[in-house]
């Protein structure tokens, strides 16, 4: 017998021998019956775990994490089996689950239609009800690469043959279906009871451009049909909040094929709010001791050789000339300021006195993304960002970190995205030291160094191993579009490597020379992506400061077009920005299209209101009728509002 000790902290005596699932069932009938998964001494692992000594064992269901996954991950082999089914030429690739559902490669010569979908659903239907048992077994590695090429499964012989030679190779089969995978699955097809296929998208081979285009059919799964049905209510949502569909609907941006793609075009509402966003940040930026640089767009490629971005970034960037002919000058777009603010602090000798040094800028950079990375505003390859650089003493580096990061979560809660965010800690890979500069002692230490201040601060992180930039660690401030999608939107890094690299030193109080502590920081992040954000966020209706077109004046008739404008240009002395919709149309009309336009305030005069000085005020909105008031009433509601950036 063996002691497993349960995630209550009781003691379940079980048979030397059985496995995970069994040991559910010990617990609970119904336990067992939901159980996707298990933890045993910590680690995710497989229902069949045989439990051979004494463990802990936690049993995850669908409501974990890594249950979930396992339940979703057999969803996608449910999908390949379907596929394999009705189109045996189709190829196999990948297949897995991700945050709100599941995905599956497929090298298929035309891209699945929606009615492709449909039989394939139909196929996957049947799998289900015939409630196959998934079996777990292993290969070496000729072996493994021997089976594939029988089954004239190219993909997989390449995943096979990037295995270290030796190693024991894992298989599920469920059926008249096997598929190369490291697991975990749930123990049978009949568990997954709902289901929908929700796309077909193309996505590149290893996602390299270079490669070939594959089909990407993406789909979601749940142990319930009412699970299913809120989550796909929940996605026509996201769709209406989408702001590659409604920041094109409303008109604050466009794309154009003849400019390319990655690069869009604000259009005078995104080019507002950005220009708005861009004084707050700056302004908020100088109170807090900022000093504004600007710098150069390009640089010649010695000074990128010199921050290590020409050996460790060069594919991310845009470069004009030749980068292998050294015998002419080659210059490249910046794809970050860092080493251009640097020039900055060497413009002069720097003691001890003068820091921390802040350096604050709006920058436009330039990288050289994917194309299949592409996505509206989010991913693009000229964007503006709030970047800043900060040199300090060893012993302010965690007071100056701080002060980062309460200007971040300053500018987020302001911005009412502070909820939404999740911290990840981004190490290197001591496994991948080619990505990396520096010795791993200095990666120990800086890393050292920021965990401390993490723990510190009580930040509720997430680890990244192999998420660092390749000069430091950092603190990657996580957000999520509509979708589920993941980006980073804020990033704070540590750098004790690149001042040694560019001589930037400082006299200390004992005479020596040292090298300053750099921090790396955005205050908002990229402009345009945080637009997008507040796209998505208030699906177009933006808080009253932030908005485009604050107020739009309604006039009935003809005869109140003079007090319209007298009123637009009283509220635009305030600073207020207003439009009058003077058009030959009824005022119900005029009302609906304010609407549409997500307009914060409509101001509707006619006789009374020219007469008494007043107007009838509408918040946007069905019910947003608030009466007639005076036009100074109006004005101190309003100027309160803006003035304290209020969310509503």
């Amino acid at each position: 017998m063996i002691n497993v000790t349960l995630k209550d902290g009781s003691v379940l005596a079980l048979e030397n021998g059985l496995t995970a699932l069994d040991a559910a069932k010990a617990m609970s009938a119904g336990l067992a019956r939901v159980a996707c998964a298990a933890r045993v001494n910590g680690e995710n692992c497989d229902l069949r775990t045989v439990l051979s000594e004494d463990c802990t064992l936690e049993i995850l269901t669908f409501d974990d994490e890594y249950g979930r996954w396992t339940f979703r991950h057999t969803a996608s082999h449910i999908l390949a089996q379907a596929v394999k089914r009705l189109y045996p030429a189709a190829k196999l690739t990948i297949g897995p689950a991700v945050d709100d559902g599941f995905y599956y490669d497929f090298d298929v010569d035309e891209k699945f239609t929606p009615d492709d979908l449909e039989k394939i659903e139909a196929e996957m239907k049947k799998v289900v009800k015939e409630n196959i048992e998934l079996e777990r077994f292993t290969m070496t590695r000729d072996e493994a690469i021997a089976y594939f090429n029988e089954k004239n499964e190219p993909y997989k012989v390449e995943l096979v043959e990037a295995l270290p030679e030796g190693e024991e190779i894992s298989f599920y089969r469920q059926g008249d279906f096997t598929d190369l995978c490291a697991g975990a699955h749930l123990m049978s097809t009949g568990i997954v009871k709902a289901f929908k296929l929700t796309s077909a998208t193309g996505a590149y081979w290893r996602g390299d451009s270079n490669n070939k285009m594959l089909c990407r059919v993406y789909g979601t799964a749940f142990p319930k049909a009412s699970e299913l049905e809120a989550h796909l209510a929940a996605l026509e949502e996201a769709r209406k909040r989408d702001h590659n569909k409604l920041g094109r609907e409303l008109g604050y941006f466009t794309t154009v094929d003849v400019i390319g793609q990655g690069l869009p075009i604000l259009l005078p509402k995104g080019a507002k709010v950005i220009q708005l966003l861009q004084r707050f940040v700056e302004d908020e930026e100088a109170r807090r001791g900022w000093l504004l640089t600007k710098t150069p767009y390009m640089a010649k490629r010695e000074l990128y050789k010199l921050s290590g971005h020409w050996d460790h970034y060069l594919d991310g960037m845009f470069v004009l000339g030749d980068p292998e002919d050294e015998t002419k000058e080659c210059f490249a777009l910046r794809p970050m300021t860092c080493p251009f603010q640097y020039q900055a602090y060497l413009n002069k000798a720097r003691s001890y006195r003068d820091l921390p040094l802040r350096y604050n800028e709006t920058s436009t950079l330039f990288r050289n993304e994917d194309s299949g990375e592409m996505h509206g505003l989010i991913r693009v390859r000229q964007f503006t960002i709030s970047e800043g650089h900060l040199m300090c003493l060893p012993e302010q580096l965690e007071q100056e970190f701080r002060s980062c990061l309460e200007l971040t979560t300053f500018m987020l809660k302001t911005l009412g995205l502070y909820e939404d965010v999740s911290y990840r800690f981004s190490q290197w890979d001591p496994e991948n030291r080619e990505k990396y500069i520096g010795t791993a002692e200095q990666w120990d230490e800086a890393q050292g160094v920021m965990k401390k201040i993490l723990d510190h601060l009580e930040i509720p992180y997430k680890v990244g191993v192999g998420e660092a930039a390749f000069y430091g660690p950092k603190l990657d401030i996580q957000i999520k579009n509509v979708f589920g999608k993941e980006d980073t939107l804020i990033t704070i890094q540590i750098d004790q490597m690149l001042a040694e690299k560019f001589g930037m030193e400082y006299v200390d109080r004992d005479g020596t020379k040292k090298n300053p502590y750099i921090i790396h920081r955005t205050s908002i992040g990229c402009y345009e992506r945080t637009l997008a954000l507040l796209i998505e966020k208030y699906a177009g209706a933006f808080p009253l400061w932030l908005a485009p077109t604050q107020v739009a004046i309604l006039p009935i008739a003809d005869r109140h077009h003079d007090y319209a404008y007298e009123l637009k240009a009283k509220l635009e002395q305030l600073g207020m920005r207003v439009e009058v919709d003077c058009r030959n149309e009824k005022i119900g009309y005029k009302i609906r299209e304010a609407r549409l336009e997500k307009l914060p305030y409509m101001l509707i005069v006619g006789d009374s209101e020219v007469e008494n000085g007043a107007v009838a005020v509408r918040e946007r909105g069905e019910n947003g009728d608030l009466g007639t008031m005076p036009v100074d009433d109006f004005i101190a509601r309003a100027v309160e509002e803006i003035e304290k950036k209020v969310i509503k």
